[in-house]
């Protein structure tokens, strides 16, 4: 048996607030002018929220209520100083995108497996479940504040399928009142989900320092695209080099990154395989990708001219519905569910 971990943090995480208010920002665009191009980035912590990068759009936002109004649906202040520092995407990049040429440079990655139903590792799944159910959670009892991480060590068999878990560790910030009682909930439901899929839980490590009561910008800094691994895979996949949030479908990292993820999971259901891998890469300006790699449990699989075709990112935002989509959403519990 092999030890495996992976991890997820709450929609409270510093980091994750800024994923998000990059891309509520993004869906604010999106809806009123369905061509914009927007690259959002955020930085928060004590007291500030800078928000910064490149907006061309005919949409008009308003930059500081969007900002507050995310902070109040996770559960915090909106008390924060909103600093509005948006430029204008350069032409220089405009001139190739304009004529349906990728956004950027870069190499995504798309995966997918038959452990689940969800076509993603069963540890995965566990930990997207809990992250939402203690959201959910935090809402109804106010004892659960926002922030928080948890990881699963896993014990795998030969074949990479999670046999049972060895560690689940649970890092929630609270108010500090009646913790045996939170720890004791916050246990059951994992239990509970852990159960649905057959999976033991042989011990729990919950607030190891004893104490996470500050937490948020309060506690540390944020950053947009500071937690791609969460974002795709969680370590069970390899992970291109751009984040997701803040920036519309003409940038590759993002829609380049859902597009092989429809690959990986077409391709595993019409060949019943165990797992399959998709790279594709592409070069800024160009329409083509320069590469589609696809490694699968039953070896590589040599790519189509069709799927060539499929894979410019016209194509990808129009197959995929990627200027209808809504991208806070997909920003709170991980891009691939």
């Amino acid at each position: 048996m092999k030890l495996y971990s992976n991890e997820i943090v709450f929609r409270g995480h510093p980091d994750k607030v800024c994923d998000q208010i990059s891309d509520a920002l993004l869906d604010a665009c999106l809806k009123q002018d369905k061509l914009s191009r927007c690259g959002i980035e955020v930085v928060g912590g004590k007291g500030t929220i800078f928000i910064t990068g490149e907006i061309t759009s005919n949409a008009v936002i308003n930059v500081e209520s969007i900002t507050k109004r995310v902070l109040e649906d996770i559960g915090y202040s909106s008390n924060y100083t909103i600093i509005n520092n948006i430029g204008k995407q350069s032409n220089d990049i405009a001139q190739g995108v304009d004529v349906g040429g990728a956004g950027d440079n870069g190499m995504m990655f798309g995966y997918a497996c038959n452990d689940t139903e969800h076509s993603l590792p069963t540890a995965m799944v566990i930990l997207q479940k809990f992250s939402k159910q203690y959201d959910e959670l935090r809402k109804i009892d106010t004892r659960f504040k926002p922030d928080g991480k948890t990881q699963i060590t896993g014990l795998y068999d030969g074949d990479f399928k999670l046999k049972e878990i060895k560690t689940f560790t649970i890092c929630y910030q609270n108010t500090e009142v009646d913790r045996v009682e939170t720890d004791d909930i916050i246990k059951k439901m994992v239990e509970k989900i852990a159960n649905k899929y057959g999976i033991k839980i042989n011990e729990f490590l919950i607030n190891p320092t004893g104490k996470f009561e500050i937490g948020g910008f309060e506690g540390d800094a944020g950053l947009t695209g500071r937690k791609i691994v969460v974002d795709s895979y969680q370590s069970f996949a390899n992970v291109g080099g751009g984040a997701f949030s803040g920036k519309d479908p003409s940038k590759v990292d993002r829609s380049g990154a859902y597009k092989a993820r429809e690959i990986a999971k077409k391709e595993l259901k019409a060949r019943n395989l165990k797992w399959c891998e998709v790279q594709l890469s592409y070069a800024i300006g160009i329409e083509r990708p320069l590469a589609i790699y696809i490694d699968s449990s039953d070896g590589v699989i040599e790519p189509t001219d069709e799927l060539y075709e499929e894979c410019k990112p016209f194509n990808i935002i129009t197959d995929l519905k990627l200027r209808e989509t809504k991208y806070e959403e997909k920003a709170r519990f991980g891009h691939f569910s």
